[in-house]
Order: structure tokens, then C-alpha cells, then sequence
């Protein structure tokens, strides 16, 4: 297992700039709002050839009512159980607060080293400030940075990576599937994935938005092998105000570009909604596999038809591309969870398979016998071979003499007989007409 780092501290006192700057990248979401990371965010940092986990924290906060800051805490404390080495950040400007007390307090009781850093010390006047930290108790070192310019992380590093337990070096693996799970706010998708997991990986309440990076966790289990990507919910651009929600759309929109299966979850209690759609057709038009998920079905009044209504209603919005699984769960009971799961992994073997050219020339060329495309000016369209591209998502070409002259309809044709013929469920699929 690879080694990790926690980044832990009190509310706005830089971790998740200090993340970004560790990652390399602006995956944690930075704002001058105190509070703004809500889920642990985890990332890969290399370091003098040594690569290594990152978790950024939401702020630790005690005494509180506010339903965020008593799951954060619970947060924090997993993290420092996952974690190798802790890095405890504070802030110069702000001196030590009761907050800072609180966490030094459960840090000196850790038997896992612990790194003091210092933040935003980037002038002479502020190294001098920085000494009252000592009294923390947390050593007789620590690190005067700056997670903004940079400056003072190298030592820091060179320091935590010195730390690390001495293990066999892990193999990383490449081409794991990732599995997004998208849908609007407050339908229960990280519901969904703490039930998988067993373990309460992400916060869960009854606020639409509690979830705002995108959280990524790895599923091993059951002969199964993939990353699971709670998202945050996905609402109308009128709706977004918060400049923390927007970048939140933003990142669940590239987490869908990026993702191989998207597991769309939808409220039974609300139904089919305009956004639920957006949503949908956002993930269909990047190529992505789906499996659609009716969440809270456990919550519906239902009879012996309720299952076959709601799912005529959802391909009533989502036409012409209905060949998509639909499984009726409850993450709070687990009803179906499991279900979902085997249909995903399906979904992406779907995505990925390659037919035989003379598989597919057998099956295609007549089903065009039977049903030629129309002739158009007097002109007869004759098509002679098929084959599947090399491409990520599921394509097909079509060589024929006149393809300019076929139209949308005789390619719908021509994509159903496919689906009939070879199992694509799930997968958008594209026609290409081609000249011989």
C-alpha cells in the first residue's frame, strides 16, 4: 500500500492550498470561506522519487451545532487513523487559537509522526512570529512555509518522505475503471457509496450540496476491481450563486469526461426531473457508459405495475437512447446495491468489447438485405463491408458508394440492429457512413 499524508488543522489556515500545491494540480477547492472542505480530498504527490497519498481535511472545529462541523470532525479522525504521516497546519497570522489547543491535544496522544507547519510565514516579521507555535508541544521542529509561493515546503517534504515506514514498494496498477456516480443534489449519491463501502467515507445530510470535491475511493472487493467517484450534485446554471458551487459543477462535469461508467441516480420521490435529463445527456454526449439508479424506491407506494410506469416515464425523457439498465435500490436499506454494481461492471465490458469483423459483416449485411437503405434521385445506395474502429467508445463504419445520400433514420436502423444483435447495453454507439 502506498504511503499517506494527512494534511489536518482548523478551518481557512491554507490545507487545501497546500494540497493543490502537493498535487500539482487544483483539485481541492480554495476559498476564502472558512469551511469549504467538507470531504477528506485525496491526490498523488512525488517527492525526491517518492510517490505518496495526500488527504486535505475539512477544518476541525469542536463545540459546535453546525451538522458540517460535527461530521468533519468524525472526518479528520479518519484521516489520521489512514494516514503514515500527519502534517498539522497553522496559521502565523492568526497566532494559536483554542482550535489549534484541540487538535495538539489529540495529535500528542498519535503514535504516527507529526510534522508542525507553520503557514503563510513569508516575510522576516513572521518567522519571528512564528516561535510561539513551539509551546504546542509537538516537538522541537517545525516548518515556516508558505503553501502559496512554495517556500519552505522543500524541507517539509524531504523531512515527511524521510518518515515514511519502511515497506516493499507497491505496483501501481493502470487501467482501473472509474465508476462517477452523478445525479442532482441530495439524491443519495454518497449514501450509495458509503453502503458499498461499509465505512462512512463521505458526509452525508439532508442539505442538497453537502458534497462539493470529488471524492474518489477504490472498491476491491468481490472479484470486483474499480474506482468508485462520489460527485457533487449537479444543478441548473440559474441555480448556481455560490462561487465555492460553481467550481463544484465544474469539477463534476470534468469528472464525468473523465470517468468510464457513469451511474446516474435519480429520486423516486421527485421523478424524472429537466436536470436529471441535462444530466444524462451531458454523459451520452462524452461516450460514457450508464447504468441509471432510481434511489429511495423504498419510500414509494407501489403495486404490481409501479416498476414498468416509472421506467416508461424515464425512457420517455431520455429517448431515442433507452437501452439503458434501469435498477430500482434504496441506499439506505441496501436494497439492490449490489445489483447495481454487477450491472456497472457489465456496463463497462459492454463499452470495452471488440465484435469480429465477420461477426459483424454477417449480421449487418442482412439485416441491409432485408432493408435497404432508400434510393434518393434515382440513385441506389449500395453498402458492401462493416467494421468496428479502434476507438475507446463503441464505433462502426459503413463503406458504401453514395453515403452522403443516407439519412438519420436509416442509421438509427442500422444502431438498433446492432443492439439486437450484440450486447451494448448501456454504451452510446456510434455510425459512420463511409465512401468504398
Amino acid at each position: 500500500m502506498s504511503n499517506i499524508v494527512a494534511i489536518v488543522g482548523r478551518p481557512n489556515v491554507g490545507k487545501s492550498t497546500f494540497f493543490n500545491r502537493l498535487v500539482e494540480t487544483r483539485q481541492a477547492i480554495v476559498n476564502e470561506t472558512a469551511g469549504v472542505t467538507r470531504d477528506r480530498n485525496y491526490g498523488k504527490s512525488l517527492w525526491n522519487g517518492v510517490e505518496f497519498s495526500v488527504i486535505d481535511t475539512g477544518g476541525y472545529v469542536v463545540n459546535s451545532d453546525d451538522v458540517f462541523e460535527g461530521e468533519i470532525r468524525k472526518q479528520v479522525a479518519l484521516a489520521i487513523d489512514e494516514a503514515d504521516v500527519i502534517i498539522f497546519a497553522v496559521d502565523v497570522e492568526g497566532g494559536i487559537t483554542d482550535l489549534d489547543q484541540a487538535v495538539a491535544n489529540i495529535l500528542r496522544r498519535v503514535k504516527k509522526p507529526v510534522f508542525l507547519a507553520v503557514n503563510k510565514v513569508d516575510n522576516n516579521q513572521r518567522l519571528m512570529d512564528a516561535h510561539e507555535f513551539y509551546s504546542l508541544g509537538l516537538g522541537d521542529k517545525m516548518y515556516c512555509i508558505s503553501s502559496m509561493n512554495g517556500s519552505g515546503t522543500g524541507d517539509l517534504l524531504d523531512d515527511v518522505v524521510a518518515a515514511f515506514p519502511k515497506t516493499e514498494k507497491e505496483v501501481i496498477e493502470e487501467g482501473i475503471p472509474r465508476f462517477a456516480v452523478v445525479g442532482r443534489p441530495n439524491v443519495g449519491k454518497s449514501s450509495f457509496i458509503n453502503a458499498l463501502i461499509g465505512v462512512e467515507r463521505n458526509i452525508v445530510t439532508d442539505i442538497a450540496g453537502t458534497t462539493r470535491d470529488a471524492i474518489n475511493t477504490r472498491y476491491s472487493k468481490f472479484g470486483h476491481d474499480f474506482y468508485l467517484v462520489d460527485t457533487a450534485g449537479l444543478r441548473k446554471k440559474a441555480k448556481v450563486k455560490e462561487d465555492v458551487e460553481f467550481y463544484s459543477v465544474l469539477r463534476s462535469v470534468r469528472t464525468i469526461e473523465e470517468a468510464d461508467v457513469c451511474i446516474m441516480m435519480i429520486d423516486a420521490t421527485r421523478g424524472v426531473e429537466a436536470q436529471d435529463v441535462s444530466i444524462f445527456n451531458l454523459a451520452v454526449r462524452n461516450k460514457k457508459g450508464i447504468v441509471i439508479l432510481v434511489n429511495k424506491w423504498d419510500l414509494m407506494e407501489k403495486d404490481n405495475h409501479s416498476v414498468n410506469e416509472f421506467t416508461e416515464h424515464i425512457h420517455e425523457r431520455i429517448a431515442p437512447f433507452v437501452d439503458v439498465p434501469i435498477i430500482f435500490i434504496s441506499a439506505l436499506t441496501k436494497q439492490r446495491i449490489f445489483k447495481a454494481l454487477e450491472v456497472a461492471v457489465e456496463v463497462y465490458q459492454n463499452k470495452s468489447q471488440r465484435i469480429k469483423t465477420s461477426k459483424l459483416n454477417e449480421v449487418l449485411l442482412s439485416a441491409i438485405e432485408k432493408y435497404p437503405p432508400p434510393s434518393l434521385k434515382g440513385k441506389y445506395i449500395k453498402i458492401k463491408y462493416v467494421t468496428q474502429l479502434p476507438s475507446p467508445t463503441p464505433s462502426f463504419a459503413l463503406f458504401a458508394n453514395l453515403p452522403q445520400y443516407i439519412k438519420d433514420p436509416y442509421k438509427r436502423y442500422i444502431e438498433n440492429q446492432i443492439r439486437e444483435n450484440f450486447s451494448f447495453s448501456g454504451v452510446p454507439i456510434q455510425v459512420y457512413f463511409r465512401k468504398k
